[in-house]
């Protein structure tokens, strides 16, 4: 017997997306954290990491997930990269989620 073929559904396509937007999003945050020292340095030991060790954590899988995590878990934080962003904050609450979905939903 033989199964009709039926072309690939658009979900998957739209998720992926939405996921390299995340990650991109997560990306530019890391970005914007090492641009004050202080604020990397805290990153970075709340984290557990150094800076020599960063560059390989973040090519594991989490990592970008746990960055917006951070700034989820600061306001202030969370607020001055969205302004920078021009983004509402809800924004890095949905990337996160899609990220870390084991976070609660925005």
């Amino acid at each position: 017997m033989t199964t009709a073929w039926a072309p690939p559904s658009p979900r998957p396509v739209k998720s992926a997306a939405a996921r390299e937007a995340a990650e991109a999003l997560a990306i530019s945050a890391l970005g914007w954290l090492a641009q004050d020292g202080e604020t990397l340095e805290r990153f970075l030991s709340l984290s557990g990491l150094t800076p020599e060790t960063l560059r390989q954590a973040a090519a594991a899988p989490g990592f970008l997930g746990a960055v917006l995590a951070h700034l989820m878990n600061d306001e202030s934080l969370l607020m001055a990269f969205a302004a920078n962003e021009g983004r509402p904050p809800e924004d890095i609450a949905r990337a996160a989620h899609l990220l870390d979905p084991a976070r609660d939903a925005p």
